[in-house]
């Protein structure tokens, strides 16, 4: 067990590259029960479900923006130097990012209560984890070009930001059918912080000026923080490099995954609302809450103000006292102005929250008519629920982030095949691509379901020049309404 957990932590956090939380395939596909972590007010046809126990969801998300590696690395016959000045330096901002993304689902199981029909309950835990490095584009610039040609520059330490976590979750959500036109959810978390580091929202800036008792001035005002959490142990343990490493850090993650971290808080609401026969709105809000970190803290810090000319020396005393201690004493002026601290304080973390909205226009009836009556709550069959056979519509994802919200818009066209087959297709535009095209498979066969969700697909026919990429898939068993 340690050693699947250990396993399992290692793929979520090494496989992707890209904080691009949207799942667009995936939302509103009520056909696969992990539609009601999108959304938890969506529609539920299903008597019960369970999913396959570290098989029902998998997924990983990578991607960049502003540059990718067939930029810097095609066979063109264009110096490197050359294209990493124009596209990486002169073409990069401060709003550009890598960084990485995953999730891996342990169990998930739902079902509907019998004195209550209308109510459908689940609940499950899943690993998910993230990093993400914004371009620092100031400092990347004073690095490759340095100071004496960006004289009177103020060379800004806002663009540094960065953040990574890894956490466990454990969920429980109600999904109530009001009635023919409102279905309403909610789902409340527990989170179990595997790790966490965060630096963001730092000031300050470097500038060189003309001096006066030197040909330089340069000045540095910084305040910047870097907040950890588990992040220290961890480096510990591999720093001991013994025969017990393994061992050693399978324990801590999975102390640290069940509920031996850093503990927190969160819940999600969603609703789907009928506007008329053959079309409806749905909207969610997702992990409205906190991390409280309170243990295994490291915190660094850099506070402070500094001007120096360099070392000032006078001719010819100072040539026979020219020893290291001059410099020394000039790199002691500057940490005592400018302290470079840690600290084990605690700290509180807001979770990402995430928004989605859609709209959604159904056509195409089957064989067997959908009824439009008062029928009250009562579960409904199968062919009530999947009850047309093309959908078209819209989706709108927003996400908070360090740099402002995360933006997505998504036009989809779904079409299923009986109750055997549905696939749903989608054009992605945000800040990645402007040419993302997903295409999404549900497959049940008897009471096992299949799916397997891919984004940007035009990208593979050229992975090094593709800017994103995502891939979701899981195993289910179900149980249909009328079954």
């Amino acid at each position: 067990m340690r050693k699947t957990v250990l396993f399992l932590w290692t793929v979520l956090l090494g496989a992707g590259i890209s904080y691009a939380q949207n799942k667009q395939l995936l939302y509103d596909f009520y056909e696969i029960p992990q539609s009601l972590l999108l959304n938890p007010g969506v529609k539920t046809p299903y008597k019960w479900h369970t999913g396959i126990p570290f098989l029902s969801g998998f997924s990983v998300q990578a991607g960049t923006s502003g540059i990718t590696v067939n930029d810097l690395f095609a066979n063109d016959g264009i110096d490197f130097t050359t294209k990493f000045r124009e596209k990486v330096i002169n073409g990069m901002r401060k709003n550009d990012e890598f960084g990485g993304s995953g999730t891996i689902e342990l169990f998930n199981v739902g079902f509907r209560r019998r004195n209550r029909p209308s109510d459908y309950i689940s609940f499950g835990m899943y690993g998910e984890g993230f990093i993400a490095q914004y371009w620092p584009e100031d400092l990347a610039v004073l690095a490759f070009e340095g100071n004496v040609d960006n004289m009177n520059r103020r060379f800004s330490l806002n663009h540094i930001a960065s953040q990574g976590e890894a956490v466990n979750v454990f969920h429980f959500g109600l999904n109530r059918r009001l009635n023919n036109k409102w279905t309403i959810g909610a789902r409340a978390k527990i989170y179990s912080s595997v790790f966490e580091f965060k630096s963001a929202n730092n000031d300050g800036y470097f500038v060189t000026t003309q001096g006066e008792n030197n040909v330089l001035r340069n000045t540095l005002v910084a305040d910047v923080t870097m907040r950890t959490s588990g992040v220290q142990e961890i480096l510990d343990i591999l720093d001991e490099d013994t025969n017990t490493t393994q061992a050693d850090l399978a324990n801590l993650l999975l102390r640290r995954s069940l509920l031996g971290g850093n503990l927190g808080l969160g819940f999600d609401f969603g609703f789907t609302r009928s506007l008329g026969r053959n079309s409806y709105i749905t909207a969610s809000l997702l992990d409205v809450g906190f991390i409280y970190h309170t243990n295994a803290i490291k915190n660094y810090t850099l506070k402070g103000a500094a001007s120096n000319e360099g070392i000032e020396i006078v001719l010819p005393e100072d040539l026979t006292n020219f020893n290291n201690e001059i410099w020394q004493e000039l790199v002691d002026d500057i940490e005592e102005q400018i302290p470079f601290d840690n600290n084990e304080e605690s700290y509180l973390s807001l979770r990402p929250i995430k928004l989605n909205m859609s709209f959604r226009y159904n056509f195409g009836e089957p064989r067997e008519r959908t009824r439009n009556c008062a029928c009250g709550v009562e579960p409904i069959t199968t062919s009530q629920n999947i009850d047309y056979v093309n959908a078209v519509g819209g989706q709108l994802f927003m996400m908070n982030r360090a740099r402002g919200p995360q933006t997505a818009l998504t036009a989809f066209y779904q079409r299923r095949f009986g109750n055997l087959l549905a696939l749903k297709t989608t054009y992605t535009i945000d800040k990645y691509t402007f040419s993302n095209i997903g295409l999404g498979l549900s497959l049940q066969t008897g009471p096992l379901n299949f799916y397997i969700l891919g984004d940007n697909l035009l990208g593979y026919s050229n992975v090094p020049d593709s800017s994103y990429a995502s891939l979701q898939f899981g195993f289910n068993i179900i149980s249909w309404n009328g079954n």
